[in-house]
């Protein structure tokens, strides 16, 4: 029963374009201690959009119809980690509250939903292994940073995307998932750090003389986000445009953003006698994949 609940979450997910299931606003790539370029937001969305487009190719040639999901812009796509220092894009965009309620929209309103659950029970099988390979393809499972163990079933339309962008499903998987959870080990060490400690306490200063009572940006952005569900009102709205404008001034002024990087790419450093290998097959295969994106669809706008 369990495998067919994450079957279902991992259908819903792609259909509707969710990056893998993973893609959100709190989530950023550890920094590059090798001089190989990270990627940027427009080149990773690009990769995301190649994979809708492949998949969708993919379906079509299975019988299937099937839908891109629909796409915010480049700008509303930003990434925001825990800093945010981009004034002109919190003041037109807050912290992305209704950006987040306009992209959910969208996913709730995806065509593929839809004409999924308007196939017949044998149908609707078939669907779902010819977009994941079902409930009986093999599942991957590689143990995270920090502890715990991640599992993912492979195969179907998802499956061969990834092999057409990243060449072995199986090594990018061990490389996302142990990259991307190396989080749980660094990010404790930044906050700690005397450094950054100094320059976050900077910012809460600076915070205070703009009005606000905050110690850091995390809290700063909670305190919208439990109001985000009432981002369509005008006034509400107002108030968190106004904070992240307040918190992105505080972050410029006081260099939190860059001392913050170098503060994270001191202690990711530390990390490369035990994780290196998957850091750098991480970026190599990120590269490898946006050089297939290419040749598939263009930058988003």
């Amino acid at each position: 029963m369990r495998k067919a609940v994450i079957s279902l979450l991992l259908v819903s997910a792609v259909i509707t374009g969710c990056d893998s299931a993973e893609h959100s606003s709190a989530k950023a790539d550890p920094p590059s201690t090798t001089g190989t370029r990270q990627l940027s937001d427009a080149e990773q969305l690009r990769i995301s959009d190649a994979q809708q487009r492949l998949i969708g190719a993919c379906m079509r040639g299975q019988g299937f119809e099937f839908w891109e999901a629909a796409r915010l812009s480049m700008e509303e796509s930003r990434t925001l980690g825990y800093v945010l220092d981009d004034v002109a894009w919190a003041r037109k965009y807050g912290y992305g509250s209704r950006l987040q309620a306009k992209d959910a929209a969208a996913r709730a309103a995806n065509p593929n939903l839809a004409y999924r659950k308007r196939l017949s029970g044998q149908r609707r099988k078939a669907y779902d292994e010819a977009l994941d390979g079902g409930l009986d393809v093999p599942v991957m499972s590689v143990e995270i940073p920090g502890g715990g163990t991640v599992r993912k079933q492979m195969g179907g339309c998802v499956g061969e995307s990834e092999k057409k962008l990243y060449g072995d499903p199986r090594e990018w998987f061990r490389a996302e998932k142990t990259a991307g959870h190396l989080r749980a080990l660094y990010v404790p060490r930044v906050l700690a750090d005397r450094r950054f400690s100094a320059a976050q306490n900077a910012w809460s200063r600076c915070m205070k003389r703009s009005g606000y009572d905050f110690k850091d940006p995390g809290a700063s952005r909670q305190s919208a986000i439990a109001k985000s569900d009432r981002a369509a009102e005008p006034r509400v709205f107002e108030a968190e445009r106004k904070l992240a404008v307040a918190d992105a001034t505080c972050a410029k002024d006081t260099d939190l953003l860059s001392i913050g990087e170098e503060r994270e790419s001191h202690y990711v450093a530390q990390l490369r006698d035990r994780y290196g290998d998957a850091l750098d097959t991480y970026l190599r295969l990120q590269h490898r994949a946006l050089d297939r994106a290419k040749r598939i669809v263009g930058p988003r706008a």
